[in-house]
């Protein structure tokens, strides 16, 4: 982990309408995210967590405040161009896995690199050895149905990281998986994380995600309430 960072949030609200009632989803949240972090953020229902995600992917726009991402101020961005931010340089693992039902595993995983316009070739060699290092090898030409969910999410964490993107946002990557499975799989995030210096942001109530991570952020109405920072080796 360094002190580069990755994503910065200054002073973001988010306020929603339903009818005539204001929810204020976010109020003044301030958080800057490093390079190499394992980081989640967590909090009750109503706290804001999937709301901050949703912003930092480019996924909607905060009603005031501040969103970078490597310095770029995501408000000053076309749609186009937010687009092209999403496709190369962020990474999203969604709790309903998101998968083309119509596509293998090989082809899922390298549909990113495909709209980028790499090379077949190139894709190839990148793709087959994501599968096999998050345990995919000889399921490649498996569409989703084929596989089991926690075989799905490893295509879909796979996906976000084909691009190396800046970071990988999480949002409940283990809430649609036994325990066993969920286990799997953030060792394999973690790896990553380890060995690729892949960074990754989790939305989560799970407490195998808070266990395993280096820094948990605390949500409360919107706004943090703490921020737990793990020794190393915690």
């Amino acid at each position: 982990m360094s002190n580069e960072a990755v994503i910065e949030l200054s002073g973001v609200t988010k306020l929603y309408k339903q009818g005539s009632v204001d929810v204020h989803a976010l109020r003044g949240l301030d958080l800057v995210i490093n390079k190499g972090e394992f980081t989640a953020i967590v909090g009750p229902s109503g706290s804001g967590k999937s709301t901050a995600l949703n912003l930092i992917g480019a996924l909607d726009d905060p009603t005031s405040g501040t969103v970078l991402l490597e310095g770029k101020d995501l408000a000053s961005l076309g749609r186009k161009g937010r687009s092209h931010l999403r496709r190369d340089r962020i990474g999203f693992v969604f709790q309903a896995y998101n998968l083309m039902p119509v596509l293998t595993a090989y082809e899922n995983a390298e549909s990113v690199l495909a709209l980028q316009g790499v090379a077949a070739s190139e894709r190839k060699t990148r793709v087959n050895a994501l599968l096999e290092e998050v345990g995919l090898s000889g399921m490649e030409d498996r569409r989703p149905d084929e596989l089991s969910g926690g075989q799905q999410q490893r295509v879909a964490i796979a996906r976000a990281i084909a691009s190396e993107p800046a970071v990988v946002l999480a949002d409940e990557p283990t809430a649609n998986v036994d325990s066993a499975t969920a286990e799997k799989l953030l060792d394999i995030m973690e790896k990553l994380n380890r060995e690729r210096g892949v960074t990754f942001v989790f939305s989560t109530h799970d407490p195998r995600v808070m266990k395993r991570a280096r820094r948990v952020v605390h949500l409360v109405d919107g706004k943090v309430d703490h921020d737990e920072i793990k020794e190393a080796g915690a």
